[in-house]
C-alpha cells in the first residue's frame, strides 16, 4: 500500500507544472515551449481525443494522458482582415460545444508579429442521467488560440481536467505565449 502511494505520488510529480518549458518543434514553421515530460501522443491517444477525419499537425500530453496540448488546422477558411469576424464565429462554436461555458479571458492578442484570436474558459458537459457511469457532468479548463494565416486558422489549444486547473493555468498562459512562427505556414 505504501509503495503504491508512493509510485503514484512520484508519478505525477513526473509532469507537475512549473516544470522546465523545453523548446518543441511542432513543424519547420511553427515551434513552442511545452512542459519538459510532455511527449508527443501515441496514434491511439489521438484517435481517442481528436476523433476527426484531420489529424492534428502535433499533439502532446503529460504522464498521465490528463493534460494536453495540440495543433491542428481549422476547416474554416478567414482572411487576415477577418479577425474581429472570425472571434465571434469562434466563441459561438466554443459555447455550442459545451452545456455551460466560463469565459475568463478573450481578445486579440498579438504575440511576436502576429494576431491571435484567445480564448480561456471552463466547460461543462452534462451527464446523461439516463446511462450507467455517464451521470456525472465533465468539466474542463482548455486556453485556445486561433491564427489565422494565408486563409488558414492554425488552433492551439491546450486542456486539463477543470481539478487540475489551478495546477496548469500558469502553465498554459506560458506555453501560450511562447508559441513561435517562422514564415509562412
Amino acid at each position: 500500500m505504501i509503495k503504491t502511494l508512493i509510485l503514484t505520488v512520484l508519478l505525477a510529480s513526473m509532469s507537475m507544472p512549473g516544470e522546465k518549458l523545453v523548446k518543441t518543434k511542432i513543424t519547420e514553421n511553427i515551434i513552442v515551449m511545452l512542459p519538459k515530460s510532455f511527449f508527443e501522443m501515441t496514434p491511439s491517444d489521438i484517435a481517442q481525443r481528436y476523433p476527426s477525419v484531420r489529424k492534428p499537425i502535433g499533439a502532446y500530453t503529460n504522464e498521465e494522458r490528463l493534460v494536453d496540448f495540440s495543433v491542428n488546422v481549422s476547416a474554416t477558411q478567414w482572411r487576415s482582415g477577418d479577425v474581429k469576424i472570425a472571434k465571434d464565429f469562434f466563441k459561438a462554436s466554443i459555447i455550442n460545444l459545451y452545456d455551460r461555458v466560463d469565459i475568463i479571458n478573450e481578445e486579440i492578442k498579438t504575440i511576436g508579429d502576429r494576431q491571435f484570436i484567445v480564448f480561456e474558459f471552463d466547460s461543462r458537459i452534462n451527464g446523461d442521467q439516463r446511462a450507467l457511469g455517464n451521470a456525472e457532468p465533465i468539466r474542463g479548463y482548455s486556453y485556445v488560440q486561433y491564427l489565422i494565416v494565408k486563409g488558414k486558422t492554425i488552433v492551439f489549444s491546450f486542456n486539463c481536467p477543470a481539478q487540475r486547473k489551478e495546477l496548469w493555468q500558469e502553465t498554459a498562459r506560458k506555453v501560450m505565449n511562447s508559441v513561435n512562427i517562422k514564415g509562412n505556414i
